[in-house]
């Protein structure tokens, strides 16, 4: 059996490709793509991986064995991953690092993201690879990071709620909304949530909405005037997009924030920027990555969020946990929102694997990593 190799996209590092082939001295001179045969790779340079060859839905997924990753660059952590957020970056345990890397060491526990995470082993840039605080296991690590990063760069970046605030929430029980909502109510706002049904409405309140608007029955726009003495609300957190930019505009008051963060239905379309005047309007559309441009902004974002899992601050909930070979049955999960009777967005799934349970991938790591997992 043999497997596909392309220089330009390959994630294994070139360190890896001259033991495979014991031809350092030739590695210039190797054409871009070639085959490697799988029985001349040692079980320490393998990896189970989820990885994709063509584009499509769930199916095109494939569970396999592909070469372990390496350290590239001075900068490089390599981390074995124990928990794989679905949709969210995850929590690690760190295996290697570069020479340049001062921060963490070998065996620190770690979450980190922008790297490419559905396997055993990830090569990532130290500059977005953060300590895992005590008392947070690797589960909810994985389920916090991005989406608690996303929320918290909200609330105090794209718009710095205060206290008595009124605060408008669209989608306010889907994952980022439930975040939103209690960070406002922690930072002393009056939270107003929109969901579709009972279900969620109970759930955007548990998080800390004072008040809920139910857009299947209720309008929004009235709503909003009628609880805020026809002032409107200081901030609106829009991260449905299409079929809430009205809404958000006119629920806005004077002086007031648009904070388009997603699309969820659809892009918001193009409109006249004069339409901000009427009522000195702020709009921003933020990108989370926007605020994490420098290491220093990564660590602070990451260390403030994390603090605030690790105190019970922020309430993250895990619906599901599947293993890495199950990995397109979560795709499926999450496509078909089965993830939740109640919506697909409002709960958390994550991939564990057990990688000492099933294979001797690395000989000289301490004896017992990841064995706590069950």
């Amino acid at each position: 059996m043999t497997i596909p190799v392309h220089l330009s996209s390959a994630n294994f590092s070139r360190s890896i490709i001259h033991n495979l082939l014991s031809h350092r001295s030739r590695i210039s001179s190797l054409p871009s793509s070639f085959t490697i045969p799988l029985s001349t790779m040692s079980a320490a340079n393998l990896m189970k991986a989820v990885h994709i060859t063509r584009t499509g839905g769930p199916e095109v997924l494939e569970y396999s064995e592909i070469p372990r990753p390496g350290i590239t660059g001075t900068e490089d952590v390599l981390v074995k991953n124990l928990a794989i957020g679905v949709n969210y970056i995850d929590t690690y345990h760190r295996e290697s690092v570069g020479e340049g890397v001062k921060d963490v060491c070998p065996g620190d526990h770690v979450v980190y993201f922008g790297a490419p995470s559905y396997a055993e082993y990830t090569t990532a840039n130290a500059k977005y690879v953060a300590k895992l605080p005590e008392g947070i296991d690797f589960k909810l690590g994985a389920a916090s990071l991005l989406q608690g990063l996303t929320a918290w760069t909200l609330v105090t970046q794209s718009y710095s709620v205060q206290k008595n605030d009124w605060v408008l929430i669209h989608a306010a029980a889907g994952g980022v909304g439930l975040l939103l909502a209690q960070l406002s109510k922690q930072l002393g706002a009056n939270v107003i949530g929109t969901v579709s049904t009972p279900e969620k409405a109970e759930m955007a309140k548990t998080a800390g909405a004072d008040h809920i608007i139910n857009y299947s029955h209720q309008d929004v726009i009235e709503e909003v005037q009628r609880l805020t003495n026809n002032l409107g609300v200081h901030v609106v957190y829009d991260g449905v997009g299409v079929s809430t930019w009205e809404a958000s505009l006119v629920c806005a008051r004077r002086l007031g924030s648009v904070i388009s963060f997603g699309n969820a239905s659809g892009a918001v379309p193009p409109f006249i920027i004069s339409r901000l005047a009427e009522k000195n309007l702020k709009l921003m559309r933020p990108s989370l990555f926007g605020y994490l441009t420098t290491k220093e902004e990564f660590q602070k974002y990451t260390s403030e969020v994390l603090e605030k899992v690790a105190q019970g601050n922020l309430n993250l909930k895990i619906w599901k946990t599947y293993k890495l070979s199950e990995a397109k049955q979560a795709h499926i999960d999450l496509e078909g929102r089965k993830t939740s009777a109640i919506n697909r967005h409002i709960l958390l799934l994550l991939l564990l694997f057990y990688v000492y349970w099933t294979l001797n991938l690395d000989p000289i790591l301490p004896h017992g990593d990841g064995r706590t997992l069950k």
